[in-house]
């Protein structure tokens, strides 16, 4: 809508020869000029929450859900350098998508031209010429139009029959060309946490062996003690001494 606004404004503030009602006759020349191209780059991110079938929801980076129904077959993933299909995503999987805009503007312009002799003329609105290849075609005159003839410039009303004219019709449209380049890569779920699993530890404790007891003669008891011992044999040396004053007595 934008654009053939800007067109009809074009179209009246350039010199305009006339409006074609048939353009088969018309040498039509067209010429486009490309302005400098500007580029926007933004990134997405989000991670696989659920793969149904072709349908794909995504957790963005902001923790909204997005939902990408009926995703195409051909759709690919670049994944650790392999081409992964929305069948092959899992939970988990990390997204992102980097979207390229290019914007690039441009000028067209067409020329068209027509050279032939005026048949019949009805100032100041069309015109008749005879074309090159002998027919005649009526032209509508846009108000303002000046015709060139032999270097000189006349309007409708200076238009007289056999006259050779040539008129010219230049039309420059701005335009803007915009194109998108996606790609699209991932990096693989995270590994599962390791479970926990007991480790059973034996712990070896060392006994030492019993030592050997000794033989019973050889030891005495605990509540045994020589005293007793040593009372008997000195009982027995006091009597022996009385025994020996006896005989020397008798």
């Amino acid at each position: 809508m934008n654009i053939q606004r800007i067109s009809n404004l074009v179209i009246a503030a350039v010199c305009l020869a006339f409006t074609v009602s048939a353009a088969a006759q018309v040498q039509t020349q067209t010429t486009t000029t490309s302005g400098q191209s500007t580029k926007e780059v933004s990134v997405e991110r989000g991670t696989v929450v659920l793969v149904e079938g072709n349908d794909l929801v995504v957790k963005m980076e902001d923790g909204s859900l997005r939902h990408f129904p009926n995703v195409p077959e051909n759709a690919r993933v670049d994944v650790d350098g392999k081409e992964l299909g929305i069948h092959d995503l899992k939970p988990g999987m990390k997204l992102e998508r980097t979207v390229t805009t290019t914007t690039t503007p441009r000028t067209i312009t067409t020329v068209k031209a027509v050279t032939g002799k005026v048949w019949n003329v009805f100032p100041p609105n069309s015109v008749t010429l005879t074309l090159e290849d002998g027919t005649n075609q009526r032209f509508n005159i846009p108000k303002g139009q000046m015709f060139n003839i032999n270097g000189q410039m006349v309007d409708a009303f200076g238009l007289k029959k056999g006259m050779t004219v040539t008129a010219t019709k230049v039309v420059v449209l701005p335009d803007t060309t915009v194109s998108e380049q996606t790609k699209l890569t991932g990096t693989p779920p995270p590994p599962p946490p390791p479970v926990d699993v007991p480790i059973l530890v034996v712990l070896v404790k060392h006994v030492p062996a019993p030592a050997q007891p000794e033989m019973a003669e050889n030891k005495l008891p605990k509540t045994g003690t020589i005293l007793p011992l040593i009372g008997l044999l000195g009982l027995a040396f006091t009597g022996a001494s009385f025994g020996i004053r006896l005989l020397r007595r008798l």
